[in-house]
């Protein structure tokens, strides 16, 4: 797909950046999407929402089909137990390829694919505005909350509550809880130079367009990089 393009690696995680705007890349999806990815795309009231989400699929599909040498249509996934209740909604996974751990995310015009050999967690997110960032920061780590109270200026406040959130949702879904864990309990900060490290974890910060903030998070104990 040229919508797709691979991202330097963020440590021995592999990283694709998807742009999802516009159709067409994403008119025939017949054989292709499962029948949950063809139901959630239904479901989307906006056209344009719904073509960012097929193509962010598309693009998952390609790049995990071509790491397991098959078609995208014939990707597999399922759905992990949830850490915190043991229901079946933790982390989207591979049916039949248990040691190739995926996550994806997108917002606005742009996804994220990340690959690895251990549980990853990525995410990429629009800028918020000056105002959605001063309400977000209620909702952070005490610690984070005093970074950003240190801030001189509104713009300074969007791009770091903007890192801020990348690096925790990036966190949270390699756990596999999402936001459920709750967005205070873990502290990842939210200066360009100094990524948190919970519970032994890997923060990499994502370079991405302007207007967009990206993070990937990986799990300890990784040594290698995923299988080529």
């Amino acid at each position: 797909m040229d919508a797709v393009r691979e991202l330097p690696a963020a440590g021995p995680v592999r990283l694709w950046l998807v742009t999802t705007a516009g159709d067409a890349h994403v008119t025939d999806t017949a054989g292709v999407l499962d029948a949950e990815e063809t139901r959630r795309a239904a479901a989307f009231h906006l056209d344009r929402h719904r073509v960012r989400y097929i193509a962010a699929h598309l693009a998952l599909r390609d790049v995990l089909g071509e790491r397991l040498g098959r078609s995208p249509g014939d990707v597999r996934f399922t759905r992990l137990d949830c850490p915190g209740c043991g229901g079946p909604h933790g982390r989207p996974a591979l049916a039949d390829a248990p040691d190739l751990h995926f996550s994806l995310s997108h917002s606005g015009d742009l996804a994220l694919v990340a690959v690895a050999s251990a549980p990853v967690g990525a995410d990429v997110e629009e800028l918020p505005s000056a105002e959605v960032a001063a309400d977000l920061t209620t909702v952070l780590h005490p610690r984070e909350r005093d970074e950003l109270a240190a801030l001189g200026t509104p713009e300074e406040l969007r791009r770091a509550m903007a890192r801020a959130w990348v690096r925790k949702e990036a966190y949270l879904k390699g756990l596999g809880t999402g936001l459920a864990r709750g967005t205070d309990r873990d502290y990842v900060g939210v200066r360009a130079d100094s990524p948190g490290a919970p519970d032994g974890w890997t923060l990499h910060d994502v370079r991405v367009p302007e207007g967009y903030a990206a993070a990937v998070a990986l799990s300890p104990g990784i040594e290698q990089p995923p299988p080529a």
